[in-house]
């Protein structure tokens, strides 16, 4: 498969620097564009106070379905990492995994290159992480740690979401904006860190496992998830989501075999 669609897409994201200082944006030898995320800290999790008000997003409010969200704590993320500024899509999928997950017509589309890759599940995920791993020789990739990524999509803001429920349109793509359909990459604006569709287009696997009490438990430096358990955690919401899921703090999880429309993943890359 031809380079060239790639370089230009990973060109123009990265042009489109906003508020990123175009030093913190790197390209591999594929074209994917990661930006560095500098170590520092933040509040994880979500209060019991936020829990109520983004109960009445809900048709019918329930702030207990947010329990394993809370309690709010400090997580010391120790190094910076470089992460994808986008949704692996089907063009960087196609091009390191040679075939086509997902809907057809997704791959029929007109923007079908800069369409965010779905119906992975995280077993898949792992294996173009390895995949690619054999094609770079600068980088070593993987997931990113439920912490990293939640650190990510804040950017450094407090509260519910990085901006008002009013602007979410503006940086998100969920059902009341998305049509119920995936969109390409990088359409809607990135985050103060320059990172796009954190929140919206599609879910994101990250590397934990999942826990109802992680939050109670374990460290608060680099935290890794548990140590066992079934399912593998997802971040960030998707086109088919409500807004009350739409947001850093959401957490879902599946097992790891698991293959939906609406999941997808972005990477880390790290010097080797």
């Amino acid at each position: 498969m031809a380079r060239l669609p790639l370089i230009l897409l990973a060109f123009i994201i990265s042009t489109a620097a906003w508020a990123v200082n175009i030093k913190n944006i790197k390209q591999n030898a594929l074209g994917m564009a990661f930006v560095y995320i500098p170590a520092g800290s933040f509040q994880m999790g979500t209060s019991k106070e936020e829990a109520e008000t983004i109960s009445f997003e809900m048709d019918s409010p329930d702030a207990g379905k947010f329990r394993d969200e809370y309690p709010p704590h400090t997580v010391n993320i120790s190094n910076g990492f470089w992460l994808q500024r986008t949704e692996v899509t089907q063009a960087q999928w196609f091009e390191v995994m040679e075939n086509k997950p997902g809907p057809e017509k997704y791959w029929q589309d007109k923007d079908w290159q800069q369409l965010p890759v779905v119906s992975v599940n995280w077993f898949m995920a792992q294996r173009f992480v390895e995949e690619l791993n054999k094609i770079d020789k600068t980088f070593r990739y993987r997931l990113p740690g439920e912490a990293e990524w939640e650190y990510a999509a804040r950017a450094g803001s407090k509260g519910i979401r990085p901006f008002s429920v009013e602007k979410l349109t503006d940086y998100a793509w969920f059902i009341q904006s998305s049509g119920d359909e995936p969109h390409p990459v990088a359409t809607l604006k990135p985050n103060a860190w320059g990172l796009y569709d954190m929140l919206g287009n599609v879910w994101e696997w990250v590397n934990d496992r999942y826990g109802k009490a992680t939050y109670h438990q374990g460290t608060r430096t680099d935290p890794a998830g548990p140590k066992t358990g079934n399912s593998r955690v997802r971040r960030g919401g998707s086109y088919h989501c409500p807004l009350f899921q739409t947001r850093p703090g959401y957490r879902a999880a599946n097992p790891p075999d698991t293959r939906y429309s609406v999941i997808g993943f972005r990477v880390i890359a790290e010097k080797k």
